[in-house]
């Protein structure tokens, strides 16, 4: 294996090569599927909000639908439903990543059809039914799009099928806040959420389009599952039902998380660690950023265009360049890159705070920001796929997925405490900080894989979190 990382291909690729890497079929589909994720989020949220308020909805009903976003943060629950269970015909017909996603599709369409045909004054309780199938539909389809695009391809260009996902997503996100806002406003809300039902159609005709990626469950994985069986079962004979039940249950839950800890042994606590800690920066910087231009006094078109607009686009720069780094210098590398990004990026927030409302530093900080979470975002998505068995893509990503917002989530809850008490500025400077362990981490990473790599004991062994 490549003695820099999983990620790096045998020969370091010129950077011509690395950008071709965007032209690469299932690359580009990645686009559309990255739409597809993106459209039903603000669907059920910042939009939906809007739309109930001007109706007449109370706040603190409106603010009970957030709940429905517990969704997404709890879908490692029935991703091994999805990693194995067939859903005729559609994987009969389709397969089983593309078969789970036009369903999911056809449930996110069905939803938004239904939310549009709904009077929120009248029938408030069948809007929530609707967006708790739409959100459950949308989590399902994330679940099914995050296996297909590591198993799709090979793992040197993951960087790229999570840079050209992060843009589609970032237009979906587009289509579904100011694409429908325009269209209620010049037409009607029902209206509004029928032509993003309609929409949803990018997603499943892309389904029909790629092909279903090939996975070949390697010897040891196939050993270690009949192994764990033999444990749970214990000694008899057990061929009636709930044989069965047990033999599904032990390959598609526990199996998943034992194969992660036999891979990787009490290393995977650091990994955990790292995948835990690498956003925390960003995460806790992007709860108060907003407040922090307010209290600024910037106006709210200065915020719009800058922050709102412009950002988007350096968040997409930055997305597509984190492709190309894993690409071009490989993963940890880019991961390393990432992460001193974002920890050193936050500073200009500094400078902002100290020099006032300034349009130019407003830019700056925006352009920086944006972009290095960009980067770290794209290269931390090809790590999380780096770490997965194809056994079991979809469980295993979906638990890293979920584990690696929560202590940002956690962090970032005090953060308003923490300006409150300190200031700006200071918060800046503890933002930054909180980048620290991830540096730090990824180094130690480095450091691990190429001892590994050394040693004559882990010749023959997949490392890096990988299956053969």
């Amino acid at each position: 294996m490549p003695s820099e990382d999983t990620a790096t291909v045998t020969r370091r690729r010129s950077w011509a090569e690395a950008f071709e890497v965007y032209l690469h079929p299932r690359v580009i589909g990645m686009l559309f599927l990255g739409f597809s994720a993106g459209l039903p989020f603000l669907l059920l949220f910042s939009t939906l909000s809007f739309w109930l308020r001007e109706v007449g909805v109370s706040l603190s009903t409106i603010g009970l639908f957030s709940w429905v976003g517990i969704t997404f943060s709890i879908k490692v629950f029935w991703a091994p439903v999805v990693d194995r269970l067939a859903v005729p015909p559609f994987t009969t017909l389709l397969g089983k990543r593309r078969g789970w996603m036009l369903l999911a599709q056809i449930g996110i369409a069905a939803g938004l059809l239904g939310i549009a045909h709904t009077d929120p004054v009248a029938n408030l309780e069948v809007i929530v039914y609707f967006a708790l199938l739409v959100a459950f539909a949308s989590a399902t389809q994330d679940i099914a799009i995050d296996a297909y695009r590591i198993e799709a391809v090979e793992r040197s260009l993951q960087g790229a099928m999570a840079g050209t996902y992060q843009v589609g997503y970032r237009f979906g996100l587009i289509a579904a806040g100011a694409g429908a806002l325009y269209t209620a406003e010049f037409t009607s809300w029902p209206t509004a959420y029928t032509v993003m039902a309609a929409l949803v159609g990018v997603g499943m005709v892309t389904v029909l389009i790629i092909r279903e990626p090939e996975v070949v469950r390697d010897q040891a994985t196939l050993l270690r599952e009949a192994a764990l069986l033999r444990r749970i079962e214990g000694e008899g004979d057990h061929r009636g039902p709930l044989h069965r039940a047990v033999a599904w249950v032990s390959g598609a839950v526990v199996s998943p998380f034992v194969d992660f800890f036999a891979r990787n042994g009490s290393f995977a606590l650091v990994i955990l660690a790292f995948v835990g800690l690498y956003r925390l920066s960003d995460i806790t910087l992007g709860v108060m950023a907003n407040p922090f231009y307010v209290d600024l006094g910037f106006t709210k078109e200065e915020i719009a265009n800058i922050a709102k607009i412009y950002g988007v686009i350096a968040t997409l720069a930055g997305a597509l360049m984190g492709g190309i780094l894993v690409v071009r210098i490989g993963l940890l590398k880019s991961l390393l890159i990432g992460a001193i990004l974002v920890a050193a990026t936050n500073l200009v927030f500094v400078a902002l705070a100290v020099t006032g409302p300034d349009i130019v530093m407003l830019t700056a900080a925006i352009t920086a920001d944006n972009v290095a979470n960009g980067v770290a975002g794209s290269v931390f998505i090809a790590y999380l796929s780096s770490l997965t068995n194809t056994a079991y893509t979809a469980t295993q990503y979906a638990l890293f997925s979920s584990l690696f917002t929560l202590p940002g989530k956690i962090v970032a809850g005090g953060s308003g405490y923490v300006v409150e008490a300190v200031g700006y500025v200071n918060f800046f400077f503890y933002a930054s900080a909180l980048g620290i362990p991830a540096i730090l981490l990824v180094l130690y990473l480095m450091y691990h894989y190429r001892r590994q790599e050394r040693s004559p004991a882990a010749a023959g062994e997949a490392v890096h979190g990988q299956s053969d």
